[in-house]
């Protein structure tokens, strides 16, 4: 048996009756699209989060494409954001024309450096996409000083962050807009594609609900500004409600496991992930630190233990970017990063049995260093 970073078929195990319930319920419904599941999941998540409106989408990236859109970002606009992160954050940039501006991230906790945004912001400047990475907000009260002071748009990028707190407030509930993805792995997952926009501003609401659907006012009547087809599964819906009732308790599981992770490995060298002050951690993923990375990995392969690198190459250093002119060196911290961060296996139903084997592989791996 390999044991992977993530693995969703102990929680179908756990979950299957009300899975197949949720599946079951929307093929009896006799509405298969932009039904009741769709606008009860909108309602719950949005009540979850205190803000008036959820606008559910087909994806995460499309939940960032719209959600720029809705604000009014396009060509030649600059929205400054973070290369030490998943590569959709910065394609839904480009997909609308607009230039990623990037700012570096602090060694510590991998988050965007507030010492260096407003650096960052030019003339050009018309939205900051501020990504809350591995599970955890970025320093949101610098960032929201300098936006209100700017006058821009804060769009927030939570695929990675449902459930995490700072200072008792939510990961997307400080910015304009926030964008959420629902893919498999995330904290709260369905089970295939899916991502939503929240937000308590009402033109930012009705602009998005006219881009998921061709930009139309209504079905199929006409259309002022061209949009998407980028609607939010009727099934996905229904399965994500019940699992958002579950969120709090998943949470509460991968904090229960990244404390093991933490105890087991403060002696072996191991650099584990550190919350920041105020901030409450969900750990979609468990990122830590080694100079001896690759080594690490390829050991624990043999022992049947299939480790991840959450990113081993910075968006600003893939070739479909290149046309941004960053050369190497320039966003030194996120660089050296990424030769050195790899992920441990953290999914709230991972067996302690199976950790302990992850844990007890990294300790006999380092142990003959």
């Amino acid at each position: 048996m390999t044991i992977h970073v993530w693995n969703y078929l102990d929680e179908y195990d756990d979950e299957r009756e009300d899975i197949l319930d949720a599946v079951q319920k929307v093929f009896a419904s006799g509405r298969l699209i932009m039904g009741p599941s769709v606008e009860g999941f909108e309602s719950e998540f949005a009540a979850y989060h205190g803000l008036d409106h959820c606008v559910g989408v087909d994806n995460g990236t499309n939940a960032l494409v719209l959600a720029l859109r809705a604000l009014g970002v396009g060509p030649g606009d600059e929205v400054v954001t973070v290369s030490n992160t998943a590569a959709p954050t910065v394609i839904a940039i480009d997909q609308i024309g607009a230039t990623p501006v990037f700012v570096d991230v602090r060694e510590s906790d991998f988050l965007i450096d507030t010492d260096l945004l407003e650096d960052a912001i030019t003339e050009r400047t018309r939205c900051l996409l501020i990504v809350h990475l591995y599970g955890q907000c970025a320093d949101m009260d610098t960032i929201m000083e300098i936006a209100e002071r700017r006058g821009l748009p804060v769009l927030e990028d939570c695929a990675q962050a449902h459930g995490a707190r700072q200072k008792g407030r939510l990961a997307g509930t400080f910015g304009k807009a926030a964008a959420f993805s629902f893919y498999p792995t995330k904290v709260l997952g369905a089970y295939g594609d899916g991502g939503a926009v929240a937000t308590s501003d009402e033109e930012t609401a009705e602009a998005l609900r006219r881009l998921r659907y061709y930009g139309m006012e209504k079905q199929y009547y006409v259309v002022d500004t061209p949009g998407h087809n980028s609607r939010l599964d009727e099934v996905q819906a229904e399965i994500l409600r019940r699992k958002l009732t579950r969120l709090d308790t998943y949470v509460d599981r991968r904090r229960e496991i990244a404390d093991r992770y933490a105890e087991a490995l403060a002696d072996t060298g191991i650099i584990t992930p550190r919350t920041v002050e105020g901030n409450e951690h969900v750990y979609y993923v468990y990122v830590v630190r080694h100079p001896r990375r690759d080594e690490i990995i390829s050991e624990l392969k043999a022992h049947g233990i299939s480790l991840n690198i959450s990113y081993p190459w910075p968006v600003h250093t893939m070739t479909g970017f290149s046309k941004l002119g960053y050369e190497k060196g320039s966003l030194p911290v996120t660089e050296r990063l990424a030769h050195e961060i790899f992920s441990l296996p953290m999914y709230p139903s991972l067996p302690e049995e199976r950790q302990d084997l992850v844990i007890k592989a990294l300790r006999d791996v380092l142990a003959t260093s």
